[in-house]
């Protein structure tokens, strides 16, 4: 008996769902179980190949109510750039969308700069949104981090998936094969 009781525990903790706030999944193939690329599009900004996109999400994903689903949004580099000027770019897409206090700015730009690596063309840095925890980063597949705050997580995944995109083409390129919203009279 006392040896069924420890593998019982160890096949019921295989099977239960990952708990994302006190450990992420160490893979960016486990943070994705049961997402599909459901869109990709390119980031050209003054003739400039920058960066394409692709976003990952399961069945039944929402657009509407993006911000409350666990998905992934991949960018793979066509530039180099460094990690600081990218979390720049991030707080300032950000900003755009909506206010963002002095304080909170100032704290998201310091952890995306303490995490954002230098790229050059070809690495990948994928982030996860775990709702109602934060946003986990991966690089080329590996763990990167993770910013341990939603509103966070929600406010970085509007830079692509709010209607207020300042990319409004490659919004609608990344959620392409998503069914439409329906209309209200």
């Amino acid at each position: 008996m006392s040896v069924i009781a420890p593998l019982l525990l160890a096949a019921v903790a295989l099977l239960a769902p990952p708990t994302w706030a006190s450990e992420p999944p160490p893979t960016l193939t486990a943070a994705l179980q049961g997402k599909a690329a459901v869109g990709q599009a390119r980031l050209r900004v003054w003739g400039f190949q920058v960066y394409d996109a692709t976003l990952y999400a399961g069945a039944g994903f929402d657009a509407q109510r993006y911000e409350a689903q666990r998905f992934g949004l991949e960018l793979a580099y066509l530039r180099r750039f460094e990690g600081a000027d990218i979390a720049q770019r991030s707080i300032d897409e950000m900003r755009a969308q909506a206010p963002i206090d002095d304080a909170t700015a100032a704290r998201w730009l310091a952890a995306m700069k303490g995490l954002f690596p230098d790229v050059a063309p070809g690495d990948r840095i994928t982030g996860v949104h775990a709702p109602g925890v934060g946003a986990r980063f991966y690089l080329n597949g590996r763990w990167l981090g993770a910013v341990d705050d939603d509103a966070f997580s929600r406010r970085f995944f509007a830079i692509w998936l709010s209607p207020r995109t300042s990319q409004p083409a490659m919004r609608e390129a990344l959620l392409q094969t998503l069914p439409a919203a329906p209309r209200t009279p």
